[in-house]
Formats: structure tokens, sequence, C-alpha cells
């Protein structure tokens, strides 16, 4: 093995283009990197090196004919096990689930092959993508490649933990609740949750999502620099009709004023002091760069939190609950017990209409605030990465989980977008700090983290993956 696996996306694609070296050199020493590291980690449950051998031969093949290979020629990536992949079970982390065989790819996976992607494997989530921990059933636990003691984050724990390690330069991930920011800050690298409608997402191996699944669910990526976040979503936001939520909207959009609200503790939260020490650091790197800082309180997160909960916890019930029985996965069954308690009662019809209403109101005061501060920042969590498995320890354990992802919940309900951006280590564990933006100014969001990236350096390549104690 060499060491073309460290390469960032963007470093790939320009020597694979100008003839430096070969897709097929790339896919073969990310392969290697893949048989080496993810036994510590189980980050990735399914590999596919014919495929991906085959994937990069095509691009070699289309460089030398003089054609046009895409915005990702010959980058390794992984994709989610949520998403629908020719070939391969989209299992969701679930065992009934098993031999549910896509036919055909979601179209955020398609988007990806076009740009030249090669897909190398497909990584883990917890069962039924419940939990900011990944452990289930059907394909065990993931482990954070930089301390195994730490989450790896979820859902997409395997998604940020492959990445970190090197497993592909860029990871597919989904956030419903903090899925894509979250693992992306736990496993110590960058993660873009895009504004509802700019990645184009569906499973023609299930039926259309409720209410909840369609404005509040994304696909995004997790990448180890802000370059990688940039190329990612370039690729993944391609034109697509399938998804009905689908905007082509332009990925630069026009400037605007240079002002950031800075809110260490939003609706009152017990922020940590190395969080907010991290996010005063970031704040006076984007003022050395230009920006106004203004410590600000944030609109309302709590209530939009209650109500993502409200909404997605009827759908599961309307969805999932049989699954829920027929899977009886111990850890999903208390996560969902949990969730009742946050929202006991079941919606009528009449509270769903007043939801709706609710989210339109929300939707305006946070539209109105981004056009005073284009950019918001605050934390990821209000704690650092939590140790394993905390969250089904007790139910005192998981409601202090909760109450510290309040924006990791909240964000959603508006559709908005939210970047989280590493700031490297503090004691044994990652922290990181989280930017947000109105809808569809991802662009804003990428220039300003990549002030923060040049201050605290980009993140650094998890080397060694069987290290428990934190140390690399």
């Amino acid at each position: 093995m060499g060491d073309l696996w460290q390469l960032s996306a963007s470093e790939v694609t320009e020597k694979i283009t100008s003839g430096e070296i070969t897709a097929t050199a790339v896919t073969e020493d990310t392969l290697a990197r893949l048989s080496s590291a993810n036994p510590a980690i189980n980050a990735v449950v399914e590999e596919m090196p014919d495929q991906a051998m085959a994937a990069a031969e095509a691009v070699d093949k289309a460089i030398k004919a003089g054609q046009q290979p895409g915005v990702l020629a010959g980058v390794p990536v992984t994709i989610k096990v949520v998403s629908d992949q020719r070939g391969f079970a989209t299992t969701n982390g679930l065992r009934i689930q098993e031999d549910l065989i896509a036919d055909s790819d979601s179209p955020v996976v398609a988007n990806l092959r076009r740009a030249g992607a090669v897909i190398i494997g497909r990584t883990n989530t917890p069962a039924f993508s419940l939990r900011w921990f990944t452990n289930n059933s059907l394909h065990g636990h993931t482990y954070n490649p930089r301390n195994h003691a730490v989450t790896p984050g979820g859902s997409s724990g395997g998604a940020a933990a492959a990445t970190a390690a090197g497993i592909g330069a860029i990871g597919h991930a989904t956030d419903i609740a903090g899925s894509i920011r979250y693992p992306a800050y736990a496993c110590g690298i960058h993660g873009l949750r895009p504004t509802l409608g700019r990645v184009p997402a569906h499973n023609y191996t299930a039926p259309d999502r409720l209410i909840a699944g369609q404005i509040c669910a994304v696909s995004g990526p997790v990448a180890r620099c802000m370059d990688d976040i940039n190329l990612g979503l370039q690729a993944m936001s391609a034109y697509n009709t399938e998804d009905p939520w689908y905007v082509p909207v332009p990925q630069n959009l026009p400037p605007a004023t240079r002002r950031v609200a800075l809110c260490t503790n939003p609706e009152n939260l017990d922020t940590a002091p190395e969080i907010i020490r991290a996010m005063e650091e970031s704040a006076k790197a984007l003022q050395d760069a230009g920006w106004h800082i203004e410590e600000t309180d944030l609109p309302p997160l709590r209530e939009p939190a209650r109500l993502n909960v409200t909404l997605w916890l009827e759908e599961q019930r309307r969805v999932n609950k049989a699954p829920l029985h027929r899977e009886d996965n111990a850890e999903a069954n208390h996560v969902f017990s949990m969730l009742e308690q946050i929202a006991p009662q079941r919606p009528t019809a009449d509270d769903l209409l007043d939801i709706m209403q609710s989210r339109a109101r929300y939707v305006r005061e946070w539209q109105s605030f981004f056009n005073r501060y284009p950019i918001a920042l605050c934390p990821v969590s209000a704690e650092l990465p939590f140790d394993d498995q905390l969250d089904v320890q007790s139910e005192e354990s998981f409601m202090r989980v909760y109450e510290a992802q309040l924006i990791q919940v909240g964000l959603p309900l508006m559709g908005l977008p939210g970047l989280s951006v590493a700031t490297g280590n503090s004691t044994d564990r990652p922290n990181g700090v989280q930017l947000l933006a109105g809808r569809y100014r991802e662009d804003l969001l990428i220039n300003a983290g990549r002030v923060i990236e040049a201050a605290f350096g980009e993140p650094a390549l998890c080397i060694h993956t069987h290290d428990s104690t934190g140390k690399r």
C-alpha cells in the first residue's frame, strides 16, 4: 500500500486528470487501506472491490479518450446503507431488510457515479438510523477511529469513521436530526447538511416518505477538508427530477454582508467551556478575515426540535412500529420509548396542520434573521463527543444526550443548511463548531468554513484505527 489513499478528493482529481496518476492506482491503494483499517472500526459493512476497479478503469479509459470524466474523477467514496445502490441491500441497519436489494441507484448515488466517483463500499448506520451512536444487530458496532471509547456519531457513523480513517476521500451521509453534522464532529472531520431540495434523493425500494422525511431529511457529504465538501456537494446536487423537492439552484450565489451572529449558548444550552473556546477562536479567525462578529441569540430551536420529533415519531409509528417489533433491537426500542416521552401524545389531524403552520412562521423568523446575519456561529453539540453507547445506559443519560443535541434536532424542521467544522482535539476527543446560513447558502458556509479551517488546520487523517486511548 502506498500513500495515494491519503490524498484529498481535489488532489485525486487534479492528479488523475493531469495524467500524473491513474484512477486504477488510487482505487487499488484505497481498497488496500480499507482492508487494513476497517476491521478495527467496522465502518464499511459491504465492500465492492470488483465494481470499484471497473469504475476506476472506466475513468482512466475516458481520460485516455479525451473525455471529461466528471468533477470527482477517480475519487474513492462510500455510500451509507440507507440509500439505494443497484445490486446492494438498502438495509438501514436492519436484519429484516437484509434482502431488500435495489434494482436502481438513488439519485444521489447516480449523481456521484456521473461525477466520476468510485464507490468502494457501503457504510454502517444504527438500526432504523435512530441514534447518534452506530450499532445494530445486522452489521454490528462501528467505532470511532480516533478513540474507540467515544461514539463515532450517528446515524452516519460509518461514513464519518471511514472518511476520518482514509477509507475514501468523501462519504455520503444523511441528516434528519444531525446525522451528518454530529458524526463529522465526533470523528474530527467536516460535515455539510445541505438545504432541503439541494441534493436529490429517493429510494425506489420503498414508498415515498411521509411528511417528516420529505421536509427534514437530506443527503450530503462528510470530508477531511473544505475543498472536498465543496466538490462533494457539487457532485451530489447535480440536476435530477426524481426528487420532487429538488431545486436546481446555482451553488454560488451573490455575495452577502460579512456579518456573523455568535451564539455560544442557544436556548440556554449549558455549552462546555472547551466548545465555547473553539467558537471564540473561530470568531476571531473570521473577524481577522474581515467579518463583523456580533453576539446575539438565535431564533427558536427548542420548539422546532419538539415539532420535528413529533412529526418524525408519528411517521415511525405509522411505518416502522411493526418493523420495530419484528427487528426487536433493544437499543432502538429504548430510544423509541425515550422519544415517546418527549412527544407523548399522538398528533391529531388538527395538530399536524398546526405543526405545518408553525413551521412556516419559524422559517420566516430564521430567514429574517439571516437577512441581518448571513452566518451564525454556534455549537454542534453542547458537549464534547459522548462516551459510546451513552444514550442507552439509562433514561437520564438519554435525556442528557438529547438536550445537548438541540441544534441537531431543531434545524431540520426549517430545511436549513448547517456545516460542522472540525477544530482539532480537546483532551481525548474531537472538538468543532457549527455554521448556519439561509436556504441555499451553502456557499457562505463553505467560505466561512475555509477561514476556520485555515486557522485550526485541516483535520488530521487518522492513520491508526486500533488505538482506543485517543492518542494518534
